[in-house]
């Protein structure tokens, strides 16, 4: 059996394109595809539903799996190269369309020498693109971490992931009054429009 997998970071990411190019290349190949499984979630690990029901309950040896790319099946260069294990240990074909050493038939050669040294080359390119996902989403994480020190730097942030709040237009008058006694913390606050919790952060900022 032929099957197909396909993953997009985010749900705002459109699986069309990855799951047309398997299609496309099963009908060039004559392969029969029986189906293309899809998750929209990182790549950083394997705790992915569509995945997970892929590697259990469907894959079994003799079976093809089939990739657009190795990063589409993980991220993480050392998850990566223990699934990819897997497969090998189960035998089940991996197969990733940007790597054309792993769309040879390594068992129709027949020179064993000629073999060897294909699944040699074959073993390298595949940690090499390994190496470079995992060295991507470092570099992601690593430009994310510098935008938000940066913010918080300008004090645009008060906490990591939360915008600061800003201060309501009559925030003056009201703590004035507040402060003088002319009115309570619960009336100040519901003139504000504001929770406890943020009046009082809003507070200790002046």
């Amino acid at each position: 059996m032929v099957y197909g997998y396909h993953r997009t970071s985010t749900k705002e990411q459109h699986l069309d394109r990855g799951i047309t190019e398997i299609q496309e290349f099963c009908k060039t190949r004559s392969l029969a595809l029986e189906r293309v499984y899809t998750d929209q979630q990182t790549g950083k690990n394997f705790n992915r539903p569509r995945y997970q029901v892929l590697k259990e309950d469907v894959l079994r040896s003799g079976d093809t799996l089939i990739v657009t790319e190795l990063d589409r099946l993980g991220r993480n260069k050392a998850d990566t190269m223990r699934e990819i294990q897997y497969f090998k240990d189960n035998g089940i074909r991996l197969m990733v369309l940007e790597l054309p050493t792993t769309l040879i038939d390594l068992s129709a050669m027949g020179n064993e020498m000629a073999s060897l040294m294909m699944e040699c080359i074959n073993n390298l390119m595949v940690e090499l693109y390994a190496s470079m996902a995992q060295a991507e989403i470092e570099k992601k994480e690593k430009r994310q971490r510098e935008g938000i020190a940066a913010k918080k730097a300008r004090g645009e942030w008060d906490d990591y992931g939360r915008p600061r709040v800003a201060k309501p237009p009559n925030w003056n008058d009201v703590v004035s009054k507040w402060k003088n006694g002319e009115i309570t913390a619960v009336k100040a606050m519901e003139l504000l429009g504001l929770k406890k919790s943020t009046f009082y952060k809003l507070v200790k900022q002046n």
